[in-house]
C-alpha cells in the first residue's frame, strides 16, 4: 500500500496539513518541524506527488531556461554548466525542476519560450543572456511573464530583475593592468556585439585607454564566437597587423583557449612577447599552458541569484524589481608580464 501524508503525518506526530506545508518549505514552519518531518518522510519511503501538487495550486514547479544559441555552443563553453549548477541548486531549495529550451537560430528559440509560456508549461523563465535587440525579452515583458535575466537588459533596465557583474569596471580594471605593465598596444577579443556583456567590456576597454590617453585603434578590435575557434581566428588577424599588439583582452576563457594553443603554433611566447586577461576564471584558465591570469565573475553565483530572485517574483508577483551585481576579482596567474624595453 502507497505510504500517504497522514502516515507520515502519524510518524511525525503533527497534523496532516504540517507536512503538507513542508513539502512547499513554508518558511512559516520551524527547521526543528521540517526535519522532524523529513525524516519520518525517508523512514517511510514517501515521495510527494508534485504533479498532483501542482494541479491544486496551478502551479508547474518548473523555471524555463533559455539559452542564447545552440545546445552543441552550451556543451562547449564551461560558462554554462557552472551556471546551471548555480539555478538548480537555487531551484531545489525551493523544489522546482528545470526546463530548458534552445535552438538553432533566433525565431526557433523565440518560438520555444512561446510554447512554454503559451502551453503552461513554466511558472517563470530566466534568460541566460542579454541582447540589444530581442524579441524573447520584449515578448515576456509585454505578457508581464515572471522573468529574470542573467546579464543587464539593454532596455528597459529599471524594470527588468537581473543579476549581472560590473562588466564596464572589471575590463576597465584589467585594461589598467596590462597598462600598469607598461603595455599601450592594447588588443581586444570580444563576443557578438548584438550581446550586451561585449558592449559593456568594450566601453570599459575603451575607458581605460582614454584616460591614458591612448589612441584606440580599430585594428586591434575583433569579435568573434565565445568558443575556442573564435579565440584562433582573432589572434591569426591581430599578429597579421604590420604592429601587432603586445597585450590582450580577451572576453572568455575559451576564446583565449584558442588564442594560446595558436601562439603557441606561431612560435610567440606568452607572456614574454604578449600578454593575455582572460574572464570566467574556468577551470580550463587554471589547466591552460600557461595558466590564464583571468577575471573570476563568480558564475556559480550569477546562476543561484537568478533561480532564487525568479522563485520570489513567482511566489510573490508584487516583488520589487531587483538589480543584483555579484562581485567580481581578478586571479593573476602567469600569462601577464612587464613590456620590454619600458621603465
Amino acid at each position: 500500500m502507497a505510504v500517504t501524508i497522514k502516515d507520515v503525518a502519524k510518524l511525525a506526530n503533527v497534523a496532516p496539513s504540517t507536512v503538507s506545508r513542508v513539502i512547499a518549505n513554508n518558511p512559516r514552519i520551524s527547521e526543528k518541524t521540517k526535519q522532524k518531518v523529513r525524516e519520518a518522510m525517508e523512514q517511510l519511503g514517501y515521495h510527494p506527488n508534485f504533479i498532483a501538487r501542482s494541479l491544486a495550486n496551478q502551479s508547474t514547479q518548473v523555471i524555463g531556461l533559455v539559452l542564447p544559441g545552440s545546445a552543441s555552443a552550451f556543451s562547449q563553453n564551461p560558462f554554462f554548466p557552472t551556471v546551471l549548477r548555480g539555478l538548480s541548486e537555487g531551484a531545489q531549495e525551493k523544489q522546482y525542476a528545470l526546463q530548458m529550451s534552445t535552438g538553432q537560430s533566433e525565431e526557433e528559440i523565440y518560438e520555444g519560450v512561446v510554447q512554454m509560456v503559451q502551453g503552461g508549461r513554466v511558472d517563470g523563465i530566466i534568460l541566460l543572456y542579454s541582447k540589444v535587440e530581442d524579441k524573447v525579452m520584449n515578448y515576456l515583458k509585454n505578457r508581464d511573464f515572471p522573468f529574470v535575466v542573467v546579464g543587464k537588459p539593454y532596455k528597459y533596465c529599471e524594470e527588468i530583475t537581473h543579476v549581472d557583474n560590473d562588466n564596464y569596471r572589471a575590463t576597465k580594471e584589467v585594461t589598467d593592468y596590462l597598462l600598469e605593465l607598461k603595455h599601450e598596444c592594447i588588443g581586444f577579443i570580444g563576443g557578438d556585439l548584438n550581446l550586451v556583456v561585449t558592449v559593456e567590456r568594450l566601453l570599459g576597454y575603451e575607458k581605460s585607454l582614454r584616460d591614458a590617453g591612448i589612441d584606440m585603434k580599430d585594428e586591434y578590435i575583433i569579435h568573434e564566437e565565445f568558443l575556442r575557434e573564435g579565440g584562433r581566428e582573432a589572434i591569426k588577424e591581430l599578429m597579421q597587423l604590420e604592429a601587432p599588439p603586445t597585450a590582450l583582452v580577451v572576453a572568455d576563457d575559451l576564446m583565449a583557449l584558442g588564442v594560446l594553443n595558436t601562439l603557441d603554433e606561431m612560435g610567440i611566447r606568452v607572456p614574454e612577447d604578449i600578454s593575455i586577461v582572460s574572464f570566467n576564471n574556468v577551470l580550463l584558465a587554471e589547466m591552460s599552458r600557461p595558466p590564464l591570469t583571468s577575471v573570476d565573475i563568480n558564475i556559480y553565483n550569477l546562476g543561484n541569484e537568478a533561480a532564487k530572485s525568479l522563485i520570489q517574483k513567482i511566489e510573490n508577483p508584487k516583488e520589487p524589481i531587483k538589480r543584483i551585481i555579484v562581485p567580481h576579482h581578478l586571479v593573476t596567474r602567469c600569462t601577464c608580464g612587464e613590456r620590454k624595453g619600458k621603465s
